[in-house]
């Protein structure tokens, strides 16, 4: 048992974790906005384009483990703060030195932080907020990493328009301070201010000394390799890897496909188009909350991965206007799918959650694979047919729902009926 008391709630820390995802998805998810301006900047290829992404997030399959080991040695203030202040150190770098080879390391090094951090704050949300609540805490968090996703484009937006006029105000400032022919760098200075102030807060904040149960310990190497022996713990990590795959995937080349097949600008229709996959995500993830207060989470999961499945189709085959409304519909019925599926492995063993955690988060390294195979694709055959390959994740993320047999069910408000007096 825990020495704290296990029923107290700490709602603070839930607001915490919530801002912290919040920052890990306004960095993370701008590259879905920058990539076709980037790959203009650098002149790349879209082989060489895709391993942009792919430097961000193979930093989670080289990092998370570790990370859970370091969760174990040093206490979560320290690992916090050791993480926002290398990206505070990494972003301006990256301010002064910009080039494609550097940008590479700077997403690396930024993912690897991202790594750390989440490995951290998943746990730590259980805890505080209550495990038989963590499906809709984890979906909450979501709704705020949409959110996040959704300002960034703006951001880029706001940036990339001020190096365009002589208007005396902050972006044109930030952007002075960039070489003149690539504005987006800017966005690394803002990303340097929040991770700073990020760090003054982790800082700042007190954190109960919580008891950890074995459950709740990252473990041993030995417990990650009898993790790892369970089948279905390494379908778990493979619904995750998908998910952020097709997250990724989708997110990282909808400005690129609108510009190739309809001639739409990426710093306005495209960036407007990213954001409103954001937003719509955000949207389903209110949604998402409603329903997973009524029906079992695999049913949620289930009916959401079939309509995204026949968005992605219709954003490829359709026109102009059908992919403007279908790219962002896609956001919205994938939104509640990382949050469901990390439930139902944590909520699926009856101990080593942080072994289990640090493995789960490995996963998102999902997101450098398959924007790569998309850009690789395109690059061999059409963009079209790259994007079209995201259905064989779609389907396996849809079989979790059929498969998944969880050992404590996501909690639910069951109507009563009222009966009639006869």
């Amino acid at each position: 048992m825990r020495k704290t008391n296990s029923s107290k709630r700490y709602y603070y820390l839930v607001i915490l974790v919530i801002v912290i995802f919040s920052v890990i998805s306004f960095i993370t998810n701008i590259l879905n906005s920058i990539i076709a301006d980037v790959k203009e900047s650098f002149e790349l290829s879209l082989t060489l384009t895709g391993l942009l992404p792919f430097s961000f997030f193979i930093a989670y399959g080289v990092m998370s483990i570790p990370a859970g080991f370091l969760a174990e040695k040093f206490s979560n203030k320290k690992l916090l703060s050791a993480s926002f202040l290398l990206m505070t150190i990494t972003s301006l770098s990256f301010v002064a030195f910009p080039g494609y080879i550097v940008f590479s390391l700077t997403l690396f090094v930024l993912g690897s932080c991202m790594a750390v951090l989440q490995v951290i704050i998943n746990p730590m949300l259980r805890i505080a907020g209550g495990e038989e609540n963590f499906a809709f805490n984890s979906v909450l968090a979501q709704l705020f990493f949409g959110l996040a996703s959704f300002a960034s484009p703006f951001l880029y937006k706001y940036l990339v328009d001020s190096s365009s006029t002589n208007i005396d105000n902050l972006a044109t400032i930030l952007v002075s301070l960039v070489p003149v022919d690539l504005p987006w760098v800017a966005l690394y200075i803002v990303f340097a201010f929040i991770s700073f102030i990020l760090l003054v807060v982790v800082l700042a904040t007190s954190y109960p000394k919580f008891q950890k149960n074995e459950d709740e310990r990252a473990g041993s190497f030995g417990t990650y390799l009898k993790l790892l022996k369970n089948r279905w713990i390494l379908l778990y990590f493979l619904g995750i890897f998908c998910y952020v795959g097709i997250e990724q995937g989708i997110g990282n080349w909808i400005s690129q496909f609108l510009l190739q097949y309809h001639n739409l600008d990426p710093r306005t229709i495209g960036a407007n188009t990213v954001a409103y996959f954001w937003a719509m995500l955000t949207a389903g993830c209110l949604l998402g909350l409603l329903l997973l207060k009524f029906i079992d989470s695999r049913k949620v999961l289930i009916m959401a991965t079939i309509i995204a499945i026949v968005c992605l189709v219709l954003a490829l085959i359709g026109s102009s206007k059908i992919a403007l409304i279908a790219f962002p519909l896609i956001g919205f019925f994938i939104s509640v799918m990382w949050s469901i599926i990390f439930s139902l492995a944590l909520n699926s063993v009856k101990n080593n959650h942080g072994a289990l955690s640090g493995i789960l988060v490995t996963g998102i390294a999902g997101g450098a694979i398959f924007p790569f195979i998309v850009g690789w694709i395109g690059e061999v055959t059409t963009l079209k047919a790259g994007l079209f390959s995201l259905v064989v994740p779609l389907a396996f993320v849809l079989s979790i729902g059929f498969w998944s047999k969880p050992i404590i069910h996501n909690k639910t408000i069951k109507l009563k009926r009222q009966e009639k007096a006869i």
